[in-house]
């Protein structure tokens, strides 16, 4: 893995390898006695992700390099290869970045010599918040073999829904999606089920929010609860041991009702705390691969972490 791009890169064995890598870093305090830069170039609004990935760096003993598009050479017309080689130049070890294009990778690929994380490419990936979500279900139902995961919401926008449909997929879940018209992906070719049937057999809602800066048009949602959001009554039909998970940020009363939020199903909060654990496993696989740290140093980790 010389860069972490797209869960889809990984086979099976290594997702569950970072996954219990992460597990590892949430039970034991762990810190890199080196001197590393991590430059976080983030081109799209965040919260989550921006500041989770700093914890991570700052858990790990990295030193995290800022950087504001707004107050940036962005503003000059400055490219982002040159952005990013710009930070390569000046003595970072890594490179975090959220760009609003959804190749913005292929303008980087085989041009720089430290390794690349991709925090949000557009609609297209989402990796790493697939990964933080795959950690909760995991440490939930112990396993994805035949889980029932509903992907709620604008699906259209969401490289959050591209990047968890695939992965979940991938590992064994049956993943069905809910969304509004005018709202499907049916590039995904997974079955869209009314959210009502998903709350009675799904054992995860996972929700999103709409993206109104991805939309032409200023979608509708006066309604939208009542029609295709986990109300109350809905939630009261899911299974005893149902999970509801949400990436954030939240749009209360809209895709979920608020009381919902931190209900006692709610995992919503967990998938933020995960966020950090994952980011400090997929940094820590990175830093090892291209040798910029001695894996040898880490052998109870190790033991630990691997499929046998």
């Amino acid at each position: 893995m010389k860069h972490f791009i797209s869960v889809d890169q990984l086979p099976v064995k290594d997702i569950y390898n970072v996954l219990r890598r992460a597990e590892y870093y949430r039970l034991k305090d762990f810190k890199l006695n080196h001197q590393l830069f991590v430059a976080n170039l983030f081109f799209e609004p965040s919260t989550r992700t921006k500041m989770s990935f700093i914890v991570a760096q700052r858990k790990l003993g990295l030193e995290s390099l800022d950087f504001h598009s707004e107050s940036s050479s962005v503003l000059k017309g400055e490219s982002l290869y040159d952005t990013a080689k710009t930070f390569e130049a000046i003595g970072a070890n890594m490179l975090v970045i959220r760009h609003e294009l959804d190749d913005w990778f292929d303008q980087l690929k085989g041009k720089l010599s430290i390794p690349i994380i991709n925090a949000g490419a557009g609609k297209a990936e989402h990796p790493t918040q697939c990964m933080l979500d795959l950690l909760t279900i995991y440490q939930e139902y112990g396993t994805f073999l035949e889980v029932k995961v509903a992907i709620v919401g604008d699906i259209k926008h969401s490289r959050v829904a591209r990047s968890n449909a695939q992965a979940l997929q991938k590992l064994g879940a049956e993943v069905y999606l809910c969304a509004a018209p005018g709202f499907e992906d049916e590039e995904l070719g997974m079955p869209y089920i009314p959210i009502d049937k998903a709350a009675e057999i799904c054992d995860v809602m996972m929700l999103l929010r709409i993206q109104h800066e991805r939309h032409v048009h200023q979608a509708e949602t006066s309604n939208y609860l009542n029609l295709y959001g986990l109300t109350k009554e809905r939630e009261q039909k899911m299974k005893d041991n149902a999970i509801i998970m949400h990436p954030a940020p939240i749009n209360r009363g809209v895709e979920i009702d608020t009381e919902l939020v931190e209900c006692s199903r709610s995992r919503i909060f967990k998938q933020m705390a995960n966020g950090v654990y994952i980011r400090m496993a997929i940094i820590m696989e990175l830093l090892e691969e291209w040798g910029i740290i001695n894996e040898n140093n880490f052998k109870e980790r190790k033991a630990f972490a691997t499929v046998k």
